[in-house]
C-alpha cells in the first residue's frame, strides 16, 4: 500500500437498519485493514446499532422513506431528500473521498447522487435477490454495481454489464462462527428462532404451539433459543416452561452468529443479512418471508436458499402451528436431510465477500492492482 493509498478515504452510505449497515461495516473493516479511511453517511436509526465505524466518522444525512403515495407524503420525502442532497454534496466536498459506496435504503440516495454530480466514482451494493427501490433508482447513474446473487438484472443488458457478483459481506463474528462444523450428535436437537432486529410476533404466536404438538419423545430432545419482542417474552417463556423444555427467550442476542453456529435448525425471517449468515455458516432453515413488502425481497431471498436445497420457505399465511409441527417432525426424523440442507446452504456462502467488494471498490476508485 502506497502512502497515497493509505491516506485515501471512502464514504459508505447506508440506511439505518442491520440489513444495510452490517455489510457496510464488514466492508469498512476490510478497507481499514488495507489502509483506507472510512466514513459513513446514514440516518438517525443507525444509533440503534453498535457500529464498527468510529462515531466521529458517522455523518447523519437528511432523508425519508416513501411509505405513502399521497401528495403530502411525497412532497415531504422529496424535500428531505433534497436537503440531504445538499448536505451530502457539502460532505463530499470536505472529505474528498476516492469513491462513494451505497448499500441501499433511501439514505443512500443523496450521497450517491451527490457523488455522481461531483464526478466521484460510485458503486451500489445490493444484498437481496431482487434489487431494492433506492438501488434501482441509482443503478443507471453509478459507475458499478455489486450483487449478492447472480442474474440480478435478467435481460437488462446495460445494468448487467455494470454488475459484479461479490456476495454479501458478513461480520467478523459470522466468519468466526462459520468455522464450527454442522454436527448432529446424540445430544439435544437445538432450534434457533428469530425474526430480525425487531423480532416477529408471528414466531411467538406460532412456534410454541407447534412445539406443543410434537411427539413427546421429540419435545424432550429439544433445546430452544428464541428471540421475541419484549412484550411477548413472558408468555413465550411460560409456554416452554409448561412443556418442560429447556428454552432461552430474550428480545435480543448480541452473539447471534455463535448461536446460529450452535443450532441444528433455524426458524426465521429471510432478510438479506439473515440469508447471507445462514449461507456463510451453513445451517438449515425454515424461512418465513416478511409479507406485503413492496419489493418482495425476503420472498426472493428465501427462494434462492430453497432452490439450492438449504431451506424450506413458508408463506406467512400458511405458517400455522400444525404446518410447522409437521415440518419440524419430518426434518428431525431425517438427519441426513438436515445435513444435506446445511451443506447446500453453505454452498451459497461467500466468506470472502468483503474482500471481493473491497477489491471492486478500489478498482472503481482507480486504486486496484490493474490501474
Amino acid at each position: 500500500m502506497t502512502q497515497a493509498a493509505s491516506r485515501a478515504q471512502v464514504l459508505l452510505a447506508a440506511g439505518g437498519t442491520g440489513g444495510h449497515l452490517f455489510p457496510a461495516e464488514a466492508l469498512a473493516a476490510t478497507l481499514v485493514k488495507r489502509g483506507v479511511s472510512v466514513h459513513l453517511a446514514t440516518d438517525r436509526r443507525a444509533a440503534r446499532y453498535s457500529g464498527a465505524i468510529a462515531e466521529e466518522a458517522v455523518h447523519v444525512i437528511s432523508s425519508a422513506t416513501l411509505r405513502a403515495r399521497n401528495p403530502l407524503a411525497m412532497a415531504r420525502t422529496a424535500s428531505l431528500l433534497g436537503l440531504g442532497l445538499f448536505e451530502a454534496y457539502a460532505l463530499i466536498g470536505r472529505l474528498k473521498p476516492i469513491a462513494v459506496i451505497g448499500f441501499g435504503g433511501y439514505p443512500t440516495i443523496p450521497p450517491v447522487l451527490a457523488a455522481a454530480w461531483r464526478r466521484v466514482p460510485t458503486l451500489v451494493h445490493d444484498a437481496n435477490a431482487v434489487i431494492g427501490r433506492a438501488n434501482r433508482l441509482l443503478a443507471p447513474r453509478v459507475t458499478a454495481i455489486a450483487t449478492t446473487f447472480p442474474d440480478l438484472f435478467g435481460n437488462e443488458a446495460a445494468l448487467a454489464a455494470k454488475a459484479t457478483l461479490t456476495g454479501n459481506p458478513v461480520r467478523p463474528a459470522v466468519v468466526a462462527a462459520a468455522a464450527t462444523p454442522y454436527s448432529l450428535g446424540p445430544g439435544p436437537l437445538r432450534l434457533l428462532i428469530f425474526g430480525g432486529s425487531q423480532g416477529a410476533r408471528i414466531l411467538a404466536e406460532v412456534v410454541p404451539p407447534a412445539i406443543w404438538r410434537l411427539e413427546a419423545a421429540l419435545r424432550a430432545r429439544l433445546a430452544i433459543v428464541q428471540q421475541a419482542r419484549e412484550e411477548d417474552v413472558p408468555r413465550v417463556r411460560e409456554a416452554y416452561a409448561g412443556m418442560s423444555i429447556a428454552a432461552e427467550v430474550a428480545p435480543f442476542f448480541a452473539d447471534l452468529p455463535a448461536r446460529m453456529a450452535a443450532s441444528h435448525l433455524v426458524i426465521s425471517r429471510s432478510g438479506a443479512s439473515t440469508v447471507a449468515e445462514l449461507a456463510a455458516i451453513g445451517r438449515p432453515a425454515i424461512l418465513v418471508p416478511l409479507p406485503h413488502a413492496l419489493d418482495q425481497d425476503q420472498f426472493a431471498n428465501a427462494g434462492m436458499l430453497e432452490r439450492e436445497g438449504g431451506a424450506v420457505r413458508m408463506l406467512q399465511n400458511t405458517f400455522t402451528p400444525q404446518r410447522l409441527t409437521d415440518e419440524i417432525g419430518a426434518l428431525a426424523a431425517t438427519p441426513r436431510r438436515l445435513e444435506a440442507m446445511a451443506a447446500a446452504a453453505r454452498s451459497l456462502g461467500r466468506l470472502d465477500a468483503a474482500d471481493r467488494l473491497a477489491d471492486l471498490v478500489l478498482k472503481v476508485a482507480g486504486k486496484g492492482a490493474g490501474n
